[in-house]
């Protein structure tokens, strides 16, 4: 029986990858040299060295929902000067997600979504 999932994602910059993340609020719990282990709350990332990955060219996305008031979470990002996706600005879409995106310093999106 699966009793969680976990996203493996790629990095090429080790530093600059826990560095944008920790920004994010995660907290690097392992660090085996060319494989990280982050939390934040109950969730869990861990990440894998890809140094030939090109981040404009990276297929990578992760869906992070988040619980309560994504608005705020919003405010908090822009106050940090984390660029937004110039696609993903906050907005309500039809599925009834109020969402935006964020692309990591590894071309990976990530989507942030609270249910309206």
């Amino acid at each position: 029986m699966i009793s969680q999932i976990i996203p493996k994602l790629p990095f090429i910059d080790k530093q600059k990858t826990i560095d944008y993340y920790t920004n994010l609020g995660f907290e690097f719990v392992s660090d085996y040299g060319n494989y990280l282990i982050a939390v934040y709350n109950h969730s869990e990332l861990h990440f894998f060295e890809f140094k030939d990955l090109m981040p404009t060219k990276s297929d990578f996305m992760l869906y992070l929902k988040i619980s309560n008031n994504i608005d705020k979470f919003f405010d908090q990002i822009k106050a940090k000067n984390i660029e937004i996706h110039p696609n993903g600005t906050l907005e309500t879409k039809p599925w009834h997600m109020k969402e935006f995106s964020l692309l990591d310093p590894n071309g990976t999106l990530l989507t942030f979504g609270e249910k309206v």
